[in-house]
């Protein structure tokens, strides 16, 4: 049945990014440390048994409970996400999609898991228009962006192939602590504040359907959100989790959960339904790769970005980085001219694959990075940038987590319900917010990234892996919209390029481009250079030297991701672990 939603007017679009925003401005400064580089926050982790990075120290804990009783790096993964959707609802949960690479030492192979949900069936390109307009876009808040919520039968599909430890076990931990309660850590307490503020102040300007059941969940009973170091329970969360432990994913697919969320949308004049629910699966994919100075780095296949990170690192291969020097104005600008020339190609090409005939295998191969690469030069940013030659191709807020155990098994997880903490909209008694990942669609018919029922939106969330030979060398993702694909890119030259150790590649200073066609708009290219926004640690002597090229500088936001890694030794077989200083997470091992 089509159901009718209240018309979403321009006071739903949003203010604030997938990221959120920067703290004020610092006033103290670091002191000195006596080994390693000067701006590093700390020393990595080492371990031999096991290690768990996560963005928040209580969840890297669970996952090593779960090494140390037997479980290996999936169950570890899988009960470290429960933990961190409970206490990080800022950036995931299980209202959201999931993508996961994991190393499988027996197999020596990397497998690849696409656990994305699709848009509601109901919901035709017509009746979007008929609410938007011809010229609006999908909005990001209520009842209109929401997709399948596909993490859940990511977990079971991902534990049915891998785990070894039994899912209620591995639910246990998290189900705890959301009936017992957790202290807030710093960071999580000031995005939770500042995304309930907006989301009640859009709600408050009709930009979404409900908002009470959000607020009795995430709020206190005096209406506050709870702040750093205060005890946080979430009873509903913890019915929920232990429903999933007892029933599996058909609780949630085909059972009470999806009918609760099926009489929440009909009650609000939502589409997602039951039945969308029930037909859900998520689908094993083949991750793809570049060989980038001897290591092969992997990422997702579309209708996720991480293949612009393979494009950019393809143009890259061809330049000395190297001898250019770490954070060279020289290096910096050949990485934002790659980053350029990949994402127009991100917004013209990548979308559902069952919906899309793109020749990915194209788009990452050597010949095509070289044809890129022409158009780059070493004395002036390019003015115009536009997608590669589509005959060419047609020839062939979000959470971060990784766990290695001490059999080999290596785990990269990304976990994100989109925008902030999602689409505002938390179903009766179910203690977790759904996500408004559907505001990705393109509304251009001749986009591959266009709406449809039954699609599945492009999604910026991409974990990653590097494997060296037949062996695990390093899994880590760096989460932040899209910065997700230059964030791979600078930490992945940071350690190959230019020797940084895993922690020092996360702590070192970031720039992000911003300016690049988007991907929901027509295609025809970029005018202009757009503006790369560094972090202080970027010297102004860089800053100059790369506004004397052409590029706009300008000071950081707060965008610039967050980060997690563990590399295995190929040597010794120690796991070195790092997590991001801009978080609240932690990297421990044992």
């Amino acid at each position: 049945m089509i159901r009718k939603a209240a018309v979403l007017g321009a006071a739903a679009v949003m203010a604030f990014s997938e990221f959120g925003a920067p703290a004020e401005a610092q006033t103290r400064y670091p002191g000195d440390r006596v080994s390693g580089d000067h701006f590093a926050t700390r020393s990595p982790v080492t371990a031999v048994n096991g290690m768990a990075a996560t963005a928040h120290p209580l969840a890297s804990q669970v996952a090593l409970d779960v090494l140390k009783a037997g479980g290996n790096a999936v169950d570890a993964a899988i009960a470290a996400n429960a933990a961190i959707g409970l206490m990080e609802p800022t950036g995931n949960g299980i209202g959201g999609d999931l993508f996961v690479i994991v190393w499988d030492p027996e197999t020596r192979q990397v497998y690849g898991l696409n656990a994305a949900g699709r848009s509601p069936q109901s919901l035709s390109y017509d009746e979007v228009i008929s609410i938007v307009g011809e010229d609006g876009a999908i909005p990001p808040l209520g009842a209109m962006p929401v997709s399948v919520p596909g993490t859940v039968d990511g977990w079971f599909t991902l534990h049915e192939r891998f785990g070894s430890m039994p899912m209620d076990q591995v639910l246990a931990p998290a189900i705890s602590y959301a009936e017992n309660g957790f202290p807030l850590t710093e960071t999580i307490a000031y995005y939770w504040d500042r995304n309930m503020r907006i989301l009640a102040s859009r709600f408050e300007e009709g930009g979404f359907e409900e908002f009470a059941n959000a607020q009795a969940t995430y709020l206190t009973e005096d209406g506050d959100s709870p702040r750093e170091g205060e005890i946080f329970r979430n009873p509903d969360l913890a019915s929920t989790y232990r429903a999933l432990a007892e029933g599996g994913r058909d609780a949630f697919y085909e059972g009470d959960i999806a009918r609760t969320i099926d009489a929440y949308m009909e009650r609000i004049g939502g589409w997602l339904s039951y039945e969308d629910l029930a037909s859900h699966r998520s689908e094993w994919v083949d991750p793809l790769s570049v060989n980038y100075r001897g290591y092969d780095v992997w990422e997702l296949p579309p209708q996720g970005q991480g293949i612009a990170a393979l494009q950019m690192l393809q143009i890259l291969e061809d330049y000395d980085l190297a001898s250019m020097g770490f954070m060279s104005a020289e290096a910096l600008h050949v990485m934002i001219e790659a980053k350029r020339l990949a994402f127009e190609d991100r917004a013209r090409f990548y979308a559902d694959p069952d919906f899309s005939s793109t020749n990915l295998e194209a788009l990452i191969s050597e010949d095509y990075a070289e044809a890129r690469r022409a158009l780059i030069s070493m004395d002036q940013a390019m003015e115009r940038v536009t997608h590669g030659d589509p005959a060419i191709l047609e020839d062939g807020d979000t959470t971060y987590l990784t766990v290695a155990d001490g059999n080999g098994m290596m785990v990269s997880l990304i976990q994100s319900n989109f925008r902030g903490m999602g689409s505002g909209l938390v179903p009766d008694g179910l203690g977790f917010m759904l996500q408004d990942r559907g505001e990705l669609f393109s509304l251009d018919p001749a986009h591959p990234n266009v709406y449809a029922p039954g699609k599945r939106p492009f999604h910026t969330i991409i974990p990653a892996m590097i494997t060296q030979g037949d062996e695990a060398y390093m899994s880590f993702g760096l989460m932040g919209g899209s910065m997700q694909p230059q964030g791979h890119v600078q930490i992945i030259t940071s350690i190959i390029d230019f020797g940084l150790n895993v922690q020092e590649a996360g702590d070192a200073a970031r720039w992000r481009h911003d300016g690049s066609t988007s991907e929901t708009a027509a295609a025809g290219g970029t005018a202009g250079v757009g503006v790369v926004r560094v972090e202080n640690g970027v010297p102004q002597s860089v800053r100059d030297a790369l506004e004397a090229l052409g590029h706009v500088v300008e000071d950081g936001d707060g965008g610039f991701g967050g980060y997690q890694a563990i590399l295995r030794d190929p040597e010794t077989g120690v796991l070195h672990g790092a997590s991001e200083m801009r978080k609240d997470g932690a990297a421990q091992g044992y």
